[in-house]
Order: structure tokens, then sequence, then C-alpha cells
């Protein structure tokens, strides 16, 4: 009987935390495209603004929501990015640290 409510009481507090951990991502303010630390990287919230001759490294589908940096589940709208610190970007933007998420 212990165990089982030992095992009910972690997976309360399991999802606690997972609620919380969502909670704490949209409390976040989204980067600003004028943010110095965007205009370095060239973000952009919408990668299809982005200037394609500054970056010529920019392909048609790169976007944040498909980089290795963004932390964040597909077809969220937003999420963290860890060159932002504190921030969202938007998962169609994209920035000059675009990395193509493997698999």
């Amino acid at each position: 009987m212990a165990d089982r409510r030992h095992f009910l009481k972690n997976i309360s507090l399991a999802g606690v935390g997972l609620l919380a951990g969502r909670v704490w991502a949209a409390a976040l303010a989204m980067v600003s495209e004028t943010d110095p630390t965007a205009v370095g990287l060239g973000y952009k919230a919408k990668a299809s603004e982005v200037d394609k001759a500054k970056y010529p490294k920019y392909a048609s589908g790169q976007q944040c929501g498909n980089c290795a940096l963004f932390q964040s589940k597909a077809g969220d709208a937003a999420g963290p990015c860890p060159l932002y610190a504190g921030k969202q970007v938007a998962a169609g933007g994209w920035c000059s640290a675009y990395n193509k998420k493997a698999g």
C-alpha cells in the first residue's frame, strides 16, 4: 500500500512539474527583432522576411521550429532559445545560428 501511495505521489508531482514548466515557457517574453542579440544574429520573426543577400546561408524551409536550438515541442507557435536568454522566438522565425534539428 505504501508503494502505491509513493508512486501516486510521485506521478502527481511530475505532472505539476510539467505543467509548471509549460506555464513558465508561456510566460517568457518574445524576443524583439530590435533586441541587440537578435540584430547581431539577423533574427526575423518570419523566416520569409530574411534578407537573403545579407544571409546567403538562409534556405527556404529553415525556421526556428525545426532548429536544434528551439526548446519547445513541434507545433508550438513559439519557444525558448538559449541564444536569447529568458525570451522566446517564433517557431516560424529564423536567425543566422540556425542548425537543423537531427532526425
